[in-house]
């Protein structure tokens, strides 16, 4: 045998033995999510749903053993900010999966991405990403944070409502919901009320509602604070004369607290647990089943984020070292998402539909949102013109 043979001969073991270590080799990810506090039930179903994701995938991603690390939060940015160091520094995870709220995306997207790790959002979308500076290392399963608002905002002016209350929570998720809605709202918004983000007693500004008697209320309060409010907001008599349209006030998360005060209120959303397609079906039913409640958005998206991942591990073979063979791979998007179609803008957020959905009571006494109408069909967010592939 030449000594040139020798030599190839030798490249091929040691090029499948490098496949071969990183087939044993762990993949790591971590999910960074508020576990605790008044949101908790928010960071619990992205938690749930991404653990469901995996297990469904055999708890592997092309033949490499996935470890999940989950971290709490605590809905603090720099509490944020040190968990996720410690997720890349001594978990050295391959991949970020996080957060909820947009305020801790903002303050972690940075720690992330300039390591060159792959941070993917099952729910955060803040505007700030989806433009000029969006990143090869940033995808969103979810939304750009104004959509949502924008079906509530169509859906008031097709309505004809004529005056309408805004209220929402005083950072970037709340001021990009009021931007949102305005998209398509042409009428009189009699005030704009924006509180404390944590805040859960809302009389005065119940006050002024019932004073003003809007033809409809438009509010986004997430978590604990959406709990508070509908239940205030019934108990002031006003939900049998101001309809609700909202995002993420009346959905799986609250809905286990709000119960039959949140029946009838609308909501805006990109799926809801009574979707008709077979995988979401499939999903709804394995979720309910393992953790004794309807999944909402926020499970959904994270079990899709943990699809995607996957068709991007797999479409390398397992192997991350080629970041940009990665990036490649999760725009593509090569997975059946639980929603139906879902594919990637320039900007990493994605194009797909969107619904206007209402509180329902199930037979089985649980509560869920139901699509009433499809408002947008596959529709990106406007802030993707912005951003520059390869930034």
């Amino acid at each position: 045998m030449t000594q040139q043979l020798k030599l190839a001969g030798l490249a091929v073991l040691l090029s499948v033995a490098a496949s071969q270590a990183v087939a044993q080799e762990k993949l790591k990810i971590g999910v960074i999510v508020t576990l605790s506090g008044p949101a908790a039930a928010l960071g619990q179903q992205v938690r749930d749903g991404f653990a469901l994701g995996i297990k469904d995938l055999g708890g592997k991603m092309a033949g490499r053993d996935v470890e999940v690390v989950a971290v709490d939060d605590e809905l603090k940015p720099d509490v944020a900010v040190t968990k996720v160091k410690g997720l890349l520094e001594r978990d050295k995870v391959d991949f970020v999966v996080g957060p909820i709220f947009s305020n801790v995306l903002q303050a972690i997207h940075k720690p992330v991405t300039d390591t060159k790790t792959f941070l993917i959002s099952p729910n955060a979308g803040p505007s700030s990403y989806a433009g000029k500076s969006c990143s090869p290392f940033f995808y969103v399963t979810s939304y750009q944070n104004d959509q949502v608002h924008e079906i509530l905002g169509k859906v008031a002016q097709d309505r004809g409502y004529k005056r309408v209350y805004l209220m929402v929570p005083n950072y970037q998720a709340g001021k990009d919901s009021a931007a949102g809605f305005k998209l398509d709202y042409k009428g009189e918004i009699v005030e704009e009320s924006y509180v404390p983000l944590g805040t859960l007693d809302f009389q005065v500004e119940l006050s002024k509602i019932a004073s003003l008697k809007p033809d409809a209320l438009f509010t986004f309060m997430p978590g604990g604070m959406g709990v508070s409010l509908v239940k205030q907001y019934k108990q002031a008599g006003l939900a049998d004369q101001i309809p609700v349209l909202s995002a993420f006030t009346v959905d799986e998360s609250t809905l286990p607290a709000q119960q039959d005060a949140a029946v009838g209120m609308f909501g805006g959303a990109d799926w809801a647990p009574n979707l008709d397609n077979p995988q979401s079906k499939k999903f709804v039913a394995a979720y309910e089943a393992a953790y004794n409640s309807v999944p909402g958005t926020y499970a959904m998206q994270a079990y899709d984020a943990a699809l995607l991942i996957d068709s991007a591990v797999k479409a390398v073979k397992g192997d991350l070292s080629n970041k940009d063979a990665v990036a490649a791979a999760l725009k593509k998007a090569d997975f059946t998402s639980l929603r139906g179609g879902f594919r990637f803008n320039t900007n990493g957020y994605p194009i797909q539909d969107f619904y206007l959905t209402k509180v329902a009571k199930r037979p089985d006494g649980k509560f869920q949102t139901e699509i009433v109408q499809k408002v947008f069909e596959n529709y990106g967010d406007r802030y993707a013109k912005d951003c520059t592939p390869g930034n």
